[in-house]
């Protein structure tokens, strides 16, 4: 895709556990467009953080990196030493993580992460320099500029990750991962937040991955949705017509399962069966066995990621290699 910003190529992340490897993700493959938000869900363990955090090249043991290709700047971020991605990861990468109170330092003032983050990547800059530009940036994301010498402690939830934002952006990056941003929001302080993400997707040219389970927020904010099931890449497109049209039961059933105050009396869908477990996934595709509309193929063969919609691919044997609905 010639418009991709950042793509993921067969990538693979494995956790060691007594019960054996356990593939967090499991060969994804899909790419982000320059200055689009792209909305990530899927339930809980499905492999959405642990796709955001390798994005980064932040796996930690007993995790790994087992295969695939991180394209980004002409470069594989595979290839690249830890001290190169460290600098990458702050110039250009940044992320946004769940929980800022754990993210942040307690004992350290506010100017001192953003100062701190500035200095590390820029050496001729001055103390006075980098002061100023935190100053101006949270003022900025809404935060009073005397407040940036306040703890975090001394912060709202919104406030704090609005910091996290701002560490993110000081030295304007071009893609941020947000993990979770909203979880901790209430819902007036979430429509704000939400706002604020639009407008500086227009202020700094930003591109955004949102992982969520939320569905509400990504029909709020996404220009696009990639759906995750059990390590792998269900579906991806355009948010507007996944919400309407979507293709692979996984997804129907998840969108689905959203309440609707708007339709009465309805009663709540619920998709029958768990989620796998990652240690031990059945063979095939791993919905099948939750799946209403599985065919005899799909517990025996893995299906691949093809597009079958403009802007809309998914990974599912109801449709043939000519992109043709066979089992609607």
């Amino acid at each position: 895709m010639t418009d991709a910003l950042y793509s993921v190529r067969n990538l693979s992340v494995e956790y060691g556990t007594r019960q054996g490897p356990v593939k967090a993700v499991n060969d994804v493959s899909f790419d982000i467009r320059k200055n689009e938000i792209l909305g990530l869900v899927g339930e809980s363990g499905c492999g959405k953080s642990t796709l955001g955090k390798a994005m980064l090249r932040m796996i930690t043991k007993p995790g790994e990196i087992t295969g695939g290709q991180l394209l980004f700047g002409g470069h594989d971020l595979m290839t690249l030493s830890s001290r190169e991605m460290r600098s990458l990861r702050g110039s250009r990468l940044g992320m946004v993580f769940q929980d800022p109170m754990t993210s942040l330092n307690p004992v350290q003032r506010i100017v001192d992460h953003l100062t701190e983050t500035i200095l590390a990547h820029e050496k001729t800059t001055t103390a006075a320099a980098a002061r100023t530009r935190a100053s101006e940036l949270v003022e900025r994301l809404g935060i009073r500029r005397e407040r940036i010498d306040d703890y975090p402690h001394q912060f709202s939830g919104g406030m704090r990750q609005r910091v996290m934002i701002a560490l993110a952006l000081a030295l304007h990056a071009d893609l941020v991962i947000a993990d979770e941003p909203t979880t901790s929001l209430d819902v007036i302080v979430e429509a704000k937040f939400l706002d604020l993400l639009r407008e500086l997707r227009d202020e700094f040219d930003l591109t955004i991955v949102m992982i969520t389970h939320n569905i509400g927020v990504v029909a709020e904010i996404a220009d696009r949705v990639a759906v995750m099931y059990a390590g792998r890449m269900a579906e991806i497109g355009d948010v507007r017509e996944v919400f309407a049209r979507p293709l692979h039961p996984y997804a129907e059933g998840l969108l689905k399962s959203v309440p609707n105050i708007e339709l009465d009396g309805q009663e709540l869908y619920k998709m029958d069966g768990s989620p796998p477990n990652l240690a031990f996934t059945p063979p095939g595709c791993s919905f099948h066995p939750r799946c209403p509309k599985a065919l005899p193929i799909c517990s025996d063969q893995v299906p691949v990621l093809r597009s079958v919609r403009a802007d809309q691919e998914t990974a599912c044997w109801l449709y043939d290699d000519q992109t043709v609905e066979i089992a609607r």
